[in-house]
């Protein structure tokens, strides 16, 4: 709890057999309440791990989902405990649990509704070991869609967000993407209806077991971020009505 508000985490899981137990060890459990597993279709042994770790709540996809299906789930689950406050994070330990009471802090104190852990304020990113060619399109990529959303995010593919309940009642994830493009096609519903999203300094770690995807992924995952803001561009001009902002 935190100002009597129950916090959950959630840890959508893909292959995470090799980080899982770090990642669950660091989660500061003085003020989280519940954790939520979600594995899903893992090839390795994610679900033995997290059932051998002792996570109470435990959801396992008979068939893959995708990165975006895989949240859904946990938002569902988490919604269902009655979570005031949500935090997603990935269990492939790239982030750092240990600041999950920053970012519970800002939304439990009224500050911010929303809190993203962002690699590139400061300089986490490169230190951390984050490929240059990463880190430059990360850069690139979210100079345009600052222009395109007409704000001043520092990075918008962070994989550690914290929601208040509220925000995930109001906008409908369940009609986004269940690939990769899901957490840009959050940002931008989170925008059109006026939320604020807060950002703090994320350490991370590149290393040989953390999860990445392969360029090819990544090339499609680029261009359906401008996609994503050009639509939110459009729908907030007037000119183009997206049914994941307006439906």
């Amino acid at each position: 709890m935190y100002n009597g508000k129950k916090i959950v985490v959630v840890l959508p899981a893909y292959n995470a057999a090799l980080t899982l137990e770090n990642t669950y060890q660091e989660i500061p459990f003085n003020i989280v309440d519940e954790v939520i597993l979600v594995d899903d279709f893992s090839k390795d042994g994610t679900l033995d791990l997290g059932k051998k770790l002792g996570i109470k709540h435990i959801i396992h996809h008979e068939e893959n989902k995708g990165y975006g299906g895989n949240q859904k789930t946990c938002y569902r689950k988490a919604l269902e405990l009655s979570a005031d406050i949500v935090v997603m994070l990935h269990p492939d330990y790239q982030y750092t649990p240990l600041l999950i009471p920053a970012m519970v802090s800002i939304i439990g104190s009224g500050l911010y509704p929303v809190v993203f852990g962002s690699r590139i304020l400061g300089k986490g990113a490169l230190t951390g070991g984050m490929p240059k060619y990463k880190y430059f399109a990360n850069r690139f990529l979210t100079l345009i869609q600052n222009i395109l959303m007409n704000q001043k995010l520092t990075e918008y593919h962070t994989g550690y967000r914290a929601y208040s309940a509220e925000v995930l009642k109001k906008i409908k994830f369940e009609l986004n993407s269940d690939d990769f493009i899901f957490d840009n096609e959050m940002i931008a519903q989170l925008f059109y209806h006026g939320f604020k999203i807060a950002e703090i300094t994320c350490p991370t770690k590149y290393f040989e077991k953390a999860s990445s995807i392969t360029l090819r992924r990544s090339l499609k995952y680029g261009f359906g971020v401008l996609g994503v803001s050009l639509l939110y561009f459009l729908t907030k001009t007037g000119i183009y009505k997206w049914r994941l902002l307006v439906n």
